[in-house]
């Protein structure tokens, strides 16, 4: 059994509404020190294999097919 952890994250040449959203109501309560803030997702998925390249290359494969948008999304992930 192999643990991934993936983070997924919007690109820095996109523009993330969400994030300027959550900057302006820190900032509203007083949290002016925040500056920019993006947001993303983050997953664990438990995987039924040993075979950490066979988890690599599968885990690929389900990041680009469905947990991120590669168009407008970044991904990463960690294997444990």
């Amino acid at each position: 059994m192999i643990k991934a952890t993936v983070y997924v994250t919007i690109k820095q040449s996109v523009l993330d509404p969400q994030g300027n959203a959550v900057q302006g109501a820190l900032h509203s309560m007083g949290f002016e020190e925040v500056g920019q803030v993006r947001i993303g997702k983050y997953l664990e998925l438990e995987l039924d294999t040993d075979n950490r390249e066979e988890a690599e290359e599968r885990l690929k494969a389900m990041c680009e097919k469905l947990l991120a948008n590669t168009v407008v999304e970044d991904y990463r992930f960690e294997l444990s």
